[in-house]
């Protein structure tokens, strides 16, 4: 899986190289989602007009058909299958990124973060490069799966953003943690507003296959910048072996070790908090595209492009409300209120069926993701200086958990009730989000005691 590793299986040092700066990972975090999110809703339509042109079917690009609400059953089979191949290739990463992400991340305890950066960056390029072949040769949809997997078993990018936020606990202190987790997440939403506005109005007057070339020549830019610009965060970095338990055990032991007892019952708390958060935002993403396409929105190319630009604008919004809320409010009440505009938001989605109400379920997000980097910096605070790495694959594992779960339930809800309510898995989604905003409000009550604030210190 290395190329630095030996017969043995041990890694040598990485090759310092030229450094831009120490822990400057925010160009690698905004290059990689820029990729993604050029080519996520360019995938989602490619595999609905493949499937309608195999089914015959070209009825919601009329603009006049949107009036009939009627359901039309060849519309029905088109988003169903749609879902269903979305659902596939979640899988197939989370089932292989499940072992390899958390391997991963704790070997670059060890090793350092870069080597990590470096296959989570090939591993998205690799997967890019199936995308063009299956739009330029039009091969079977499979390959899109295929792709999938070989990049969960490089890291994917929740590799990369484990590597990222580890890199930013090893050089923030506690008190400036969860704004720079935040910033981190701003340059994940500034890149997927570029990208949805390019990519929606390219795709509409190129087609396909242009998005995806872009996305292989930034990929390409990302990974030169991991192999040699990156500044090494990991102070010691030392030879490792990869492929050893000894990783996946230090994964466990953050939450089954014994002293201090409070502090890892916080951890695995909070772990649930941000797993039912991340499982509900990307269950809306999954959907969103394929709600918008059908009957009654029926949005084209372009609508959707600024409809995934307005989707990722609370990346930007929940940075700049974060940073005025810290003033004058303790995190825990920024992540409540977060959650409570993303409660509205989901339960306008559920309801709208025309476009300036689904942009209003938009505009009620701009402070939705406040809530992640909180728990995020909570988290990092728990766990010792040694042990961020094994934290950060440990929620990157929680994050692949969650896209399973949610390509599970939404992808399978959301054909099951198109007959009775459309947008009932946006009310689920919503009535979820009580359960993290109930779990982070009982464990703010306990997070003065001794045992909670021994490893909440600075490094």
């Amino acid at each position: 899986m290395d190329g630095h590793a030996n017969s043995r299986g041990e890694s040598r040092a990485w090759p310092a190289g030229p450094v831009l700066c120490r822990g400057c990972v925010e160009p690698l975090i905004f290059l990689a989602n820029f990729a993604l999110v050029l080519q996520g809703p360019v995938t989602t339509q490619y595999l609905w007009h493949r499937f309608s042109a195999d089914l015959g079917y070209n009825g919601t690009r009329d603009r006049g058909s949107c009036t009939n609400h009627s359901v039309d059953p060849t519309a029905q089979k088109v988003e169903t299958l749609t879902s269903h191949w979305t659902l596939y290739m979640n899988m197939g990463g989370f089932l292989v990124g499940l072992f390899s992400s958390t391997l991963l991340g704790a070997w670059s305890d060890c090793v350092g973060r870069r080597p990590l950066l470096v296959l989570a960056s090939l591993g998205l390029l690799l997967q890019t490069v199936l995308s063009i072949f299956v739009v330029q040769l039009q091969l079977h949809v499979g390959y899109f799966v295929l792709g999938r997997i070989l990049c969960a078993l490089l890291g994917d990018f929740s590799g990369l953003l484990a590597a990222g936020f580890a890199s930013v606990a090893d050089v923030s202190s506690s008190r400036t943690r969860t704004i720079r987790m935040a910033l981190l997440e701003a340059c994940i939403g500034v890149a997927g507003m570029l990208a949805s506005l390019i990519g929606g109005n390219w795709l509409q007057e190129q087609g396909y296959a242009n998005p995806f070339w872009l996305a292989l020549a930034v990929l390409i830019a990302m990974t030169l910048y991991a192999a040699f610009c990156f500044g090494e965060t990991v102070k010691e970095a030392t030879p490792a072996r990869l492929f050893t338990l000894r990783h996946h055990r230090s994964i466990v032991q953050l939450y089954v070790t014994q002293a201090p007892e409070k502090s890892r019952k916080h951890l695995a708390l909070y772990s649930l908090a941000i797993f039912v958060v991340i499982t509900v935002h990307l269950g809306a993403q999954d959907i969103l595209t394929l709600y918008e396409l059908s009957t009654p929105l029926c949005w084209d190319s372009r609508l959707i492009g600024y409809g995934s630009a307005a989707q990722h604008l609370p990346y930007l919004t929940s940075l700049l409300g974060l940073r005025l809320l810290q003033y004058c409010l303790a995190d825990t009440w920024v992540a409540e209120i977060g959650l409570a505009f993303n409660i509205m938001g989901m339960v306008v989605f559920a309801f709208a069926t025309i476009t300036p109400l689904m942009f209003t379920g938009y505009g009620l997000l701009f402070l939705s993701l406040v809530v992640t980097p909180v728990i995020r910096a909570k988290l990092s605070r728990l766990v010792r200086e040694s042990e961020q790495g094994a934290l950060f694959s440990a929620v990157a594992c929680v994050n692949g958990l969650a896209m399973l779960t949610a390509s599970g339930i939404f992808n399978s809800l959301y054909p099951a009730t198109l007959n009775f309510m459309k947008g009932f898995p946006f009310l689920l989604g919503a009535g979820l989000l009580f359960i993290p905003a109930v779990l982070i409000g009982i464990l703010e009550r306990a997070n003065h005691c001794p045992e909670f604030q021994q490893f909440s210190q600075s490094p």
